[in-house]
């Protein structure tokens, strides 16, 4: 099944963008006698979120950002201990938070940019962050340990002192500009900033802080649907924005900041205060920040539907993780009162409805595997929308790829790309040598099955090499995604959503 409606449109101008956030930093360390803190928030390498809110947003504009000022920066990593202990995972990449650090040093040098130091923050002897230290020493990485501050967050003159922050070890840097980043929030950037910041004034050097953090956009208004779509994404973390009442009472012009800040920034003040001997810094959190992003929209409409859209997408995300027990309640409920507030519905994402009906389908004509049927639908970059259904051989999903990358290379759409051979070969494999319970080829096996069967088959060569134009498409599926399916999506970059349902009546699910 396919449908036609154009949908790739363009909302931000990175050029403009990286133009006016330059020019915003740049000015700023020329405050602080050419030494500047910057705690990095978000990603600064795929982000993806930015992406689909802000479309045309290069998801790692930020590195070319750091490119531009390369010769101005050292870069700072910093991981909480406790992040390494708990096996925290970075959902977009199905990774831990200190696997992530390893990957994120390689894509750094990748980018032509070393990472000074790595910082292990609230460190008290966990095993796993020990071990975690010492394979990055044995490569040759340079790693400080940052103890839990003392007095924090009451005790000023005791967070302010040689026992607080003076008790960690100042990190070496040359550069004017420091960047302070980190996997997730709560890796310790900001704690990371203060110290070195301590230490500086400590050394009568008047260096200064920043903060970099693409959302919620200060200047936009409160209820602008990509300050919202930010909510979206924080749910769990129930991050509000707010009107930033200091910024307010300072100068009398409403911007927007989130709860956390400016909740924290009393505190902020006065610890900046004690640190520089009196000396103010900022009025308010909104005073902090570098964020030029606004400077990159050319499009609201454009990047209001994109947010509209965002904020549906994470309330699925919500609902599944939810229904697999990841998740409170509290946190699905959050997501519900955001698409309340904008009035997001779940079939106003496009791909929702066929992939349902897809299910339908199934059922009707009987053809799902061991009594459940499931859907999926794409919708390509021109706004073509195909769907996928399940079957004894094929994962819906799995179905799904291949009609839309036959659809992409203008082959018959019944026309068979997989080989019988290979498909049953692979069944006999995982029934009965492996004594698998799930025979049916899930995402990832289809993609090799599919690159196997290139060797001899043109048609499936010409479907192989269409599989890129899969990126950045929206993808929707009526049951939860098995391990394979979960893994292929992701290695293909699509937009995944499912519904919380199983595709299994099994409480364990293995491929």
């Amino acid at each position: 099944m396919s449908t036609t409606e154009h949908s790739n449109l363009i909302g931000f101008d990175n050029e403009k963008y990286l133009q006016e956030q330059t020019a915003a930093i740049l000015e700023r360390v020329s405050r602080f006698n050419d030494k500047l803190y910057i705690e990095f928030g978000g990603k600064i390498l795929y982000d993806y979120h930015a992406a689909r809110v802000l479309p045309g947003f290069d998801p790692n504009v930020k590195m070319r950002l750091l490119q531009l000022l390369k010769d101005k920066i050292d870069v700072i990593l910093c991981i909480h201990a406790g992040d390494i202990e708990r096996n925290k995972i970075r959902a977009d990449f199905g990774i831990t938070y200190d696997v992530d650090a390893l990957k994120t040093i390689d894509d750094f040098r990748e980018w032509g940019i070393n990472i000074t130091a790595v910082v292990i923050t609230r460190y008290q002897n966990q095993p796993g962050a020990t071990a975690f230290k010492n394979k990055l020493e044995l490569r040759g990485v340079k790693v400080y340990l940052h103890y839990p501050t003392k007095g924090y967050p009451t005790d000023v003159d005791l967070i302010v002192s040689d026992e607080g922050y003076g008790a960690n070890e100042y990190i070496a840097t040359t550069k004017p500009i420091v960047i302070v980043t980190g996997p997730g929030p709560g890796s310790g950037k900001l704690g990371t900033c203060l110290c070195n910041l301590y230490h500086e004034y400590k050394k009568g050097y008047k260096a200064g802080y920043a903060k970099f953090e693409t959302f919620p956009i200060w200047d936009l208004p409160l209820d602008h649907k990509v300050n919202i779509a930010y909510e979206a994404a924080t749910a769990d973390l129930r991050d509000e924005n707010l009107i930033d009442i200091h910024h307010w009472n300072a100068y009398n012009i409403e911007t927007v900041n989130y709860n956390r800040d400016i909740e924290a920034f009393h505190l902020l003040k006065r610890i900046l205060e004690k640190i520089t001997r009196g000396e103010s810094m900022y009025q308010s959190p909104t005073d902090m920040g570098v964020n030029r992003a606004s400077a990159g929209i050319v499009d609201d409409d454009i990047i209001s539907e994109a947010a509209h859209q965002e904020v549906i997408r994470r309330y699925f995300k919500c609902a599944v993780e939810y229904a697999m027990g990841v998740t409170e309640k509290d946190t699905l409920d959050r997501a519900i009162e955001i698409m309340d507030k904008i009035g997001a519905k779940e079939e106003q994402r496009k791909v929702v409805l066929p992939a349902r009906e897809a299910a339908q389908e199934a059922e009707a004509c009987g053809k799902g595997n061991a009594g459940v049927f499931c859907g999926s639908a794409i919708q390509l970059h021109d706004g073509t929308i195909i769907t996928g259904k399940n079957s004894p051989l094929l994962h819906a999903s799995s179905s799904l790829i291949l009609n839309a990358t036959k659809h992409l290379a203008g082959l018959p759409d019944n026309l068979y790309l997989l080989p019988k051979s290979i498909i049953d070969s692979v069944t006999h494999l995982k029934k009965d040598i492996l004594n698998g319970k799930m025979v049916s080829l899930d995402v990832e096996e289809t993609l090799i099955v599919l690159a196997i069967s290139a060797l001899s088959n043109p048609a499936a060569q010409m479907a192989l090499e269409n599989l890129k134009g899969l990126r950045g498409c929206e993808v929707h599926s009526t049951h939860i995604p098995t391990p394979g399916d979960e893994a292929g999506f992701r290695k293909l970059k699509v937009n995944l959503t499912c519904d919380p349902e199983f595709s299994s009546k099994r409480l364990f699910i293995s491929e």
